[in-house]
C-alpha cells in the first residue's frame, strides 16, 4: 500500500458498494500514475480522523 489509506481524510465508506473508496478527486493520468506504482507514497493523502471528519462537515 503506498499510503496509510484507513487514516485519511478521502478514505470513507460508501454505502452503494459497501466498501470503504478513496473519494479524492482523482483525474484518469492521477489514477494510472497512483496504481501503476510511480508514486512512493500517495501524493493527495491528508490525515484526517473522525473529529478531523465531523469539523469539515459543520
Amino acid at each position: 500500500m503506498i499510503s496509510k489509506c484507513d487514516e485519511c481524510i478521502y478514505y470513507d465508506y460508501d454505502e452503494d458498494f459497501e466498501e470503504y473508496v478513496c473519494l479524492a478527486d482523482l483525474d484518469e493520468d492521477d489514477m494510472a500514475k497512483i496504481m501503476s506504482g510511480r508514486y512512493k507514497d500517495c501524493p493527495f493523502y491528508r490525515p484526517g480522523d473522525d473529529y478531523t471528519i465531523v469539523r469539515k462537515q459543520n
